[in-house]
Parts: structure tokens; sequence; C-alpha cells
């Protein structure tokens, strides 16, 4: 079973690792179409091997503080893609480690992904991988500015039945407007960040990245 001092490693190294290979200084114009005086490619960390395994383990820690359970762990591609992959295997790594001393295993997170728009053929389904009607989710995304991409998983995993346990980004980036819509739009569940912008700002400098 991971200790807790191992756990909440998992959350300082991620947070390192997305100062050094995630963050930019600059200008930059924001999909929202705003500008920044700096830069968060979440992706370049979620993809990262090392990254990858840091972002499954700290939000599976995340979830525990929180008293959050879920079945599964889905969100809008392709921000949220790697993450829920991660979440799933570090779920299934930490069963496993469960097994093999003896305790009682956690449930499962599997993985959902949900389409911008439904696909024009086949199924025509939007969402790809787990769907239940009735289970407990999480959605997760990398960034959070005005929180449309969240949003948008938020709705389409209600359309499809399944209950929204919690809502998780990597990084908040405390744009105005930002977290009030995501927490509108999850109707009580709690909306966590591992990280808000500063907390990558404040890191960058530290480490001299």
């Amino acid at each position: 079973m991971t200790n807790p001092n191992e756990s909440l490693s998992y959350r300082q190294q991620l947070l390192t690792l997305l100062a050094r290979i995630s963050f930019r200084l600059g200008q930059f114009t924001l999909s929202s179409g705003g500008t920044s005086d700096y830069y968060i490619d979440c992706r370049t960390t979620t993809l990262h091997a090392e990254g990858g395994r840091l972002t499954g383990h700290a939000i599976l820690q995340l979830l525990k503080e929180h008293g959050i359970e879920a079945e599964a762990v889905g969100g809008l591609t392709m921000g949220a893609d790697p993450i829920v992959s991660n979440v799933a295997t570090a779920s299934a790594w930490r069963a496993l480690e469960f097994q093999r001393m003896g305790f009682p295993e956690p449930v499962l997170l599997h993985g959902f992904l949900v389409r911008k728009a439904e696909k024009a053929h086949g199924t025509g389904r939007r969402i790809e991988g787990f769907c239940r009607e009735g289970a407990r989710v999480v959605i997760v995304d990398d960034v959070c500015t005005t929180g449309a991409s969240t949003i948008n998983a938020i709705q389409a995993a209600r359309e499809a039945g399944m209950v929204v346990a919690a809502v998780v980004c990597l990084v908040e980036r405390q744009e105005a407007g930002g977290r009030p819509a995501v927490e509108a739009a999850a109707a009580g569940a709690p909306f966590l960040a591992l990280f808000t912008a500063d907390d990558v700002r404040a890191e960058h400098i530290k480490i001299g990245a």
C-alpha cells in the first residue's frame, strides 16, 4: 500500500516537471482569444513517460484525500486523453498492489473520452470507452481557463446518464469566470485543481527553468 509520504511526493514531482517542461514565460495568445505573459502546455508533461505516471498517481491521491468514489474517469478529447489513460492505469496498479498485500482491493477507475462532436458513422456515439447509466464518474481536464471544454464533458457525461462525482483539472489558470462556470455546471460536485498557475510559475522560478 502506498504510504502518505510517497503519495505526497507524486504531487511535488509532478509540479516540478510541469514547471520545467510545460511552463513558458513570454507573450501568448490563448484559445479563448485573450493574451497572457505565460503559457502552460500540460500535454508535454502528461504525455511524458514519467509525467504520465505521476499524473495518474497524483490524481488518485487527490480523489482519496477528498473522499471521492467513482467508477470511471473521463474528459473531452484531446487535453484529457493522456490524463484519463494514466489515471485508469494507475488505479489498476494500485489494485494490484493492494491485492499483493492482502488489503481489500479499491474499485478500478475505467476511462472514457468525449468527442467534440458525435461520430458521423458507425454507432454515432459521442462517448468512447466506459459508458454506463447511473455510474459515478470524475471529469478531468489539463488546464482550466474559461472552463468551456470541462463543461462540455460534464454535459456529455450527464446526457449519457452518468453521475458527475467530481471535476479535476491539473492546472487552474484562475481566470475570471472560469471556476464559477465549472462549479455551476458541476451542480454541487466538487471542482478540484491539483495546482494553480501561480503554483507552477513559482516552481518554474524556484528551479530556474
